[in-house]
């Protein structure tokens, strides 16, 4: 049975590359298995130059997004226009604010993501933070999940996190990320400094070069025998703390 078809999805070999060298905001471009020749490394080219994620896949899988002739390609668009988190950060303190922040290292699932976007607007986080290739897309579920904070909030799309960890450390936000390593307890970190608080994936959490670049790590407390919190669970814990101690 074949998927409905979904309203920000473009296909076809003319359209989706028009989209990409118009400069549009694609989440990423499918491209079937086997396709060669010319239009194959224009596509590459055109997506490499507009830093636009290209996924090669068998022709099965576009066939689930599109009923009809998709010619072997097809784009997602993105429902927001993505943000630069170095145009954002100093904006921030021109406004006087202290700088808070998510970074999303994995997270894929698209509710997950909608609920974190929900209550990084409501704790006042200034923009969050996704890598260009394995983040979730930002759908029409993710906005409905999100109660519609995605197109309040920033998302700022980097190429890479690492070098975006060091440019916000440079600029004098520390950064945390949870970690059931950690032997401290994250309410006793300050938060009432800039934060960047770094978000594991589902599975597989905080990539160790990730965590690596981490100024502290912290634990929250817990006493049951469950690994961890889900991710939207345990960034709304977060977040709160960060209100309790900047608010109280």
């Amino acid at each position: 049975m074949m998927a409905k078809q979904d309203t920000n999805i473009i296909y076809g070999r003319h359209p989706v590359m028009e989209a990409v060298k118009a400069g549009k905001s694609i989440d990423k471009v499918m491209l079937q298995q086997g396709i060669r020749g010319e239009y194959e490394k224009e596509l590459r080219f055109i997506c490499k130059q507009n830093d636009v994620q290209l996924q090669v896949v068998p022709k099965e899988r576009l066939n689930r997004f599109i009923n009809g002739n998709h010619q072997g390609v097809i784009g997602f668009i993105s429902l927001i226009e993505y943000q630069s988190i170095e145009n954002v950060l100093p904006l921030v303190y021109e406004q006087s604010e202290t700088p808070l922040f998510l970074i999303l290292d994995g997270v894929t699932d698209v509710r997950n993501f909608g609920a974190i976007a929900r209550s990084a607007e409501i704790a006042g986080v200034h923009a969050i933070i996704i890598p260009q290739k394995g983040a979730a897309l930002i759908n029409a579920d993710a906005i409905k999940t999100s109660a519609g904070a995605l197109t309040k909030i920033p998302v700022c799309r980097e190429n890479s996190l690492v070098n975006t960890i060091e440019f916000l450390q440079s600029s004098g936000v520390q950064v945390f990320a949870s970690s059931l390593e950690a032997e401290g307890l994250i309410q006793n970190l300050d938060f009432k400094i800039p934060v960047a608080l770094i978000i594991g994936s589902e599975d597989l959490g905080v990539q160790q070069s990730i965590m690596r670049k981490a100024d502290k790590t912290f634990i929250i407390p817990q006493v049951g025998t469950s690994d961890s919190f889900n991710v939207s669970v345990a960034t709304g814990i977060m977040l709160y703390e960060v209100m309790r101690q900047r608010f109280g």
